[in-house]
């Protein structure tokens, strides 16, 4: 017995070819755009060493490349690449200026901590 509740849903798409040919072509532009960050990211990490005078640097192109990753799988996944600049702003904003506040309270705690580490002797 066929059930007849059940919706075929690939006899059911409403674009063409063209349009699946853009949809295909948008998804290995943003695999790429992604995977060249992270790129970027892990032979920063692998071959500037901890020690040197541009870690500081470094540590900064981390913190910047995460979030511009951030932003571009909010701006694609979740559509919101299709709305509206000032949405844009509306909505990524806010997270980037809590992200930012995360990132010096990080940093002033962590320097404060050190120094009274450095001050018993520790």
């Amino acid at each position: 017995m066929e059930r007849d509740d059940i919706i075929e849903y690939s006899l059911d798409t409403h674009h063409d070819e063209a349009t699946g040919v853009q949809m295909r072509k948008k998804i290995w532009k943003v695999t790429a755009y992604l995977t060249i960050i992270t790129i970027v990211e892990v032979a920063l990490g692998a071959f500037i060493k901890q020690h040197s005078a541009i870690w500081p640097f470094v540590k900064w192109s981390f913190i910047a490349l995460t979030l511009v990753k951030a932003a571009y799988i909010v701006l694609v996944f979740m559509h919101l690449g299709d709305e509206k600049k000032i949405l844009k702003y509306v909505i990524l904003l806010p997270y980037f200026v809590f992200i930012a506040y995360l990132i010096f309270i990080g940093l002033t705690e962590g320097s404060a901590v050190h120094d009274a580490l450095k001050t018993h002797g520790f």
